[in-house]
């Protein structure tokens, strides 16, 4: 694993815990935290996909 691999599963890993904890505080029922997890899931591999796609690494 390269050192730039390592910064982006970080930053994944900081931005998932920021996301996921904030859904906890607003204590929903469980099936519409359900719903906005998946969601943000979406969201964030969208933006994945769009960098990935702009910097043409893959």
């Amino acid at each position: 694993m390269t050192g730039d691999m390592t910064v982006q599963m970080l930053w994944f890993a900081g931005a998932f815990t920021l996301v996921l904890s904030a859904l906890v505080v607003r204590r929903l029922p469980a099936a519409d935290w359900l719903k906005m997890g998946l969601a943000w899931v979406a969201i964030f591999a969208i933006v994945f996909l769009v960098i990935k796609m702009v910097s043409g690494a893959g």
